[in-house]
Formats: C-alpha cells, sequence, structure tokens
C-alpha cells in the first residue's frame, strides 16, 4: 500500500475516510458489502501508476468513515449514499469536474443511481457485478414476498433472503456475533456459491453454517483478513446492514425516476461463479437486450471466466485491465 494517503473529508453531515493515490483524471471507487476502501487496493496503485487519482471512500457505516446514525436505518437511503458520494465530489473537486466511477457490488447500485441523479458529474462508468436494475412497481419487499412475476422481481426475490435476515434490528448482529470478526469476513469474502446469499436464523450462514472451516481463498492474504476483521470489530456490522434495511424506503423514494434510464458511458464487468449472475433471470436480462435498453450507452459486457462476486480482488490484474482500456477511451 506504499504511497496511498489517507485523509478525512467533512462533507454530507459525515467524515468521510477516502484513501487516495496519484494525479490526473478522478477515479472514484465505490465498494459493496461488507467491503472497505481495501477492497480497491490493486486498483488504486494500478490506476495510479497509470495517470490517474484514484480515490477510494469507506462508505457511510463502515470502516472509518464517522457520524451515520447507526440506529437509524431511514439514513442509509439510496438518496443519503449517492449524497454522500456528490458531497465528496464538491469538497475533492471542482464542481464543473467530471469524475470517473468504478463501483462493485452495493457499490454498483450506488454508482447507477448516482449517474441516474447526477449524470453531469459521471464521465464514464465501470460497474462490476450488479447491473442497473430499473425501478419496479413490484419490488418493494412486501410484493416481493408474494409475486415472481418477472425478472426484476425474481432477482429481488434472491436479495430477500438478507434482506429478511437483516430487517429486524439486532437479528443479524447476534448471528455473526457468535463469530470473531476475522471469520465473519473470511466466510463472507470466501463465498464461491452461486445459490442464493441467505441466513438462516440459527445457522449464520446458509452455504457455511456454525463452526463449519472455511480455507482462506489464494487472493485474500492472512493480512488483508486480519485488517478487515480489525475494521469490523471497531464498526459492527450494522451501517452496512442498514443500506438492507433502508430497501423499503429508498424503494419508494425512487418512484419518480421509473422508466428513467442510465445516461452515462458504461461497461459492465461480472464473473461467470458470481452468485448475482445466477440470480434468476439475470443472465437473460444481462443477455437478451433488457439492460441495453435501460443502460443505452453501455458499450460492453464482459463475463470473466472462473471468478466469483468479488472480481477485482479475485482477479485483479484483468479487472484493471478492462478498467484501464475502459477509461483511456475518455
Amino acid at each position: 500500500m506504499e504511497g496511498i494517503q489517507h485523509k478525512w473529508v467533512r462533507a454530507n453531515g459525515l467524515n468521510i475516510h477516502i484513501a487516495e493515490k496519484g494525479e490526473g483524471p478522478l477515479v472514484l471507487f465505490v465498494h459493496g458489502f461488507p467491503e472497505l476502501w481495501y477492497s480497491w487496493r490493486h486498483q488504486i496503485l494500478y490506476l495510479a501508476d497509470h495517470g490517474y487519482r484514484a480515490v477510494a471512500p469507506d462508505l457511510r457505516g463502515y470502516g472509518d468513515t464517522t457520524g451515520a446514525p447507526l440506529d437509524d436505518p431511514t439514513k442509509f437511503t439510496i438518496h443519503h449514499l449517492v449524497g454522500d458520494l456528490i458531497g465528496l465530489l464538491d469538497a475533492i473537486t471542482n464542481q464543473e469536474e467530471k469524475v470517473f466511477v468504478v463501483g462493485h457490488d452495493w457499490g454498483a447500485i450506488i454508482a447507477w443511481h448516482l449517474c441516474m441523479f447526477r449524470p453531469d458529474r459521471v464521465k464514464a462508468l465501470v460497474n462490476l457485478s450488479v447491473p442497473f436494475i430499473p425501478w419496479n412497481p413490484k419490488g418493494d419487499v412486501e410484493e416481493i414476498k408474494s409475486s415472481l412475476q418477472d425478472i426484476l422481481t425474481r432477482y429481488q426475490k434472491q436479495i430477500y433472503h438478507i434482506e429478511h435476515a437483516s430487517l429486524e434490528p439486532g437479528d443479524i448482529e447476534a448471528e455473526l456475533a457468535k463469530m470473531s470478526p476475522e471469520t465473519v469476513m473470511k466466510k463472507f469474502l470466501a463465498i464461491r456459491d452461486t445459490g442464493p446469499f441467505y441466513f438462516p436464523k440459527g445457522k449464520g450462514f446458509g452455504y457455511a453454517p456454525g463452526d463449519s472451516p472455511v480455507a482462506l481463498p489464494p487472493w485474500l492474504s492472512q493480512e488483508d483478513l486480519e485488517y478487515y476483521g480489525s475494521q469490523l470489530q471497531k464498526t459492527g456490522i450494522t451501517g452496512a446492514v442498514n443500506y438492507y434495511r433502508a430497501f423499503h424506503l429508498s424503494w419508494e423514494l425512487t418512484s419518480a425516476w421509473r422508466g428513467a434510464k442510465v445516461m452515462v458511458p458504461t461497461k459492465f464487468i461480472t464473473g461467470d461463479l458470481d452468485l448475482v449472475y445466477h440470480m434468476a433471470g439475470m443472465k437473460e436480462y444481462i443477455h437478451n437486450g433488457g439492460f441495453q435498453e435501460d443502460v443505452p450507452l453501455l458499450e460492453e459486457v464482459v463475463v470473466m471466466e472462473g471468478v466469483a462476486h468479488f472480481i477485482n480482488q479475485e482477479k485483479p490484474h484483468e479487472t484493471n485491465n478492462h478498467i484501464l482500456e475502459f477509461l483511456n477511451k475518455f
């Protein structure tokens, strides 16, 4: 991590921690669940070495970013999350400056909405794992429980497994407290099961229940795991699961964008073993025209072989090349 600078920026009511390196056009990296700025460590170094200013924040409720009210999930809607990024960009760039954005998992969801809400701030987008999902009148959590009528509803039905586990304050926290923070992070990061991601009550992880051992994946060092574990020990998991607890409110608040499209040049990257890619109807949506219709400036879809959910960490060299190749077009 040589040369990466750590700063705190006051924006949108938070003290946002950012990791930064390099000079040139700004690339904003947005991490997913349950990660940190650290998830982009390989990309920060690579992009900085290739003429870009790489900036990766810890998102609201994560890591060394402070100020979010963890006891109030209503402060974790998609509007708050996008607002944090706009506030950060206002603080570290000229307001006229457009930036590149790269997102993964929840970071991809936030990045899609950033581009939809404020395309004037984004030059181009590279998103990993989670494609754009347009607002769906049947997309509310309560509707999802009883309806599997179309691709988008089926997609969000899968998300409901984690949504259901996290709805009641304290439930998922209690389940994960049975394990050490390092074990929790290892079980998250080692996921290669393409089935739904869920937490059956009393069993912890659906794919690796209880105390069943999970091997450290080859792309994750013990030092990496210790850093993730130390941050989780410090912050807890509540901020991260509040994103799911705010799901219903975010759905309500984004209804004004029904039918809206993402009008930003985009590249999308996923892995053929990514659990999101295997959600019901997802492959058809991505490859049979629905995705392109919703993101008209989508230039390329890349499906990396033998790669699971945490693409940018599992295959950093290939991911770095894909990102750089796209950004260099602009």
